[in-house]
């Protein structure tokens, strides 16, 4: 599989006249608790040539494979990659350190001291929230719920936690978080899921899980009030991610584009 998807990129590289600076594992599998049925959810970041910045048209600024059963492939342009960056968008630093990369470049290597300079606490608290209190609201209020929609409450949860006493990117692996920010009454019951999301098909359901609902339910509000109680984060300096940008721009080549008259 790792064969085909470099492959995939290589050719999104020749027929889109791009070049892939960073590429990664993104789902399930780089959290730590793919099922026999997971799909390989591969996610990049690429810039294209100097000329394609310049030019009046709009053009798009996300590529995307057909989705099939077995891959799902999708990326970001640099430029939007940047953008999403100024407000400390918790994707990019998930990509930034996926266990699982299918390629990287120095170029981007060189990106990651200012990359890892906008992470905004207050930020990344409301979109992990947010996704838990989703997940939660739609997924597990039942008496019999999907078994991985545990993971996608419990491990947004664990990652606001992280954050408050951290003050950094939470982890990408499930485990990292949940040795260090799960109560230790609760991580025989955790281990047990997921035993049970690794050995069953995506869809598979279950009992709910009383133990665990108490926990989320106890710990969505309070999570909510903390975040709520911190002050308003300063608008980070655009200056530097214009400085990256421009000297990314700038090294995949001059513009060679010649007046008509």
């Amino acid at each position: 599989m790792r064969d085909r998807i470099l492959h995939q990129l290589q050719q999104l590289e020749k027929t889109e006249g791009i070049t892939i600076l960073h590429a990664v594992e993104s789902g399930s599998r780089a959290w730590g608790f793919p099922s026999p049925d997971s799909d390989y959810d591969v996610r990049f970041i690429y810039i294209r040539s100097c000329e394609a910045y310049l030019r009046l048209e709009k053009r798009r600024d996300v590529l995307e494979l057909p989705i099939d059963e077995e891959l799902d492939i999708s990326g970001w342009d640099l430029d939007k990659a940047l953008r999403l960056l100024h407000g400390s968008n918790p994707t990019l630093f998930e990509w930034c350190q996926s266990p699982i990369a299918y390629k990287t470049t120095p170029l981007f290597q060189s990106f990651l001291p200012t990359i890892h300079a906008y992470f905004a606490d207050k930020s990344g608290l409301w979109h992990y929230l947010s996704t838990a209190e989703g997940n939660y609201r739609e997924y597990l209020k039942g008496e019999r719920v999907r078994v991985k929609k545990y993971f996608y409450v419990i491990r947004p949860l664990l990652a606001c936690r992280w954050i408050l006493e951290n003050h950094t990117p939470p982890p990408m692996r499930f485990t990292d978080l949940a040795d260090t920010q799960l109560e230790p009454a609760l991580r025989p019951v955790v281990r047990e899921l997921l035993r049970i999301k690794m050995a069953a098909p995506e869809v598979e359901e279950m009992p709910r899980i009383d133990a665990l609902n108490t926990f989320i339910e106890d710990n969505l509000p309070r999570l909510r009030a903390r975040i709520e109680a911190l002050p308003r984060e300063n608008p980070p300096d655009w200056a530097p991610l214009n400085a990256l940008f421009l000297s990314a721009v700038y090294s995949a080549g001059k513009p060679t584009i010649k007046a008509r008259s």
